[in-house]
């Protein structure tokens, strides 16, 4: 079984026992989260697809790691023009291992 939830402005197909890297969800280590926000459900058998969700079903999960993601360099020039700009940027991202998917 598996679905496809939609969380931080993005969407992940997810099985149960997956790990998946989202967007900073702002919560601790260790604690457990819902994500109702769940668009597809797809078994062997059929496939339930949402308008815009399924009613009923739900995503758990449990937040194992929230750190950065490695620094993107942007840099920016102008040639001729003395113009350099160098800039960096770490994205903030909550891990979260799949505990169950279900649907009522």
């Amino acid at each position: 079984m598996y679905a496809v939830i939609k969380t931080g402005g993005k969407q992940y197909r997810v099985a149960e026992g997956d790990s998946i890297d989202v967007e900073k969800l702002g919560i601790d280590v260790g604690s457990e989260i819902r994500f109702e926000d769940v668009l597809l459900i797809g078994t062997e058998d059929e496939t339930r697809l949402g308008t815009p969700t399924v009613p009923g079903a739900l995503v758990t999960g449990t937040v194992t790691h929230a750190g950065r993601a490695p620094k993107v360099i942007v840099y920016k020039f102008k040639k001729r023009k003395k113009y350099r700009r160098k800039n960096g940027h770490r994205q903030p991202f909550s891990r979260v291992l799949i505990q169950g998917i279900s649907v009522e």
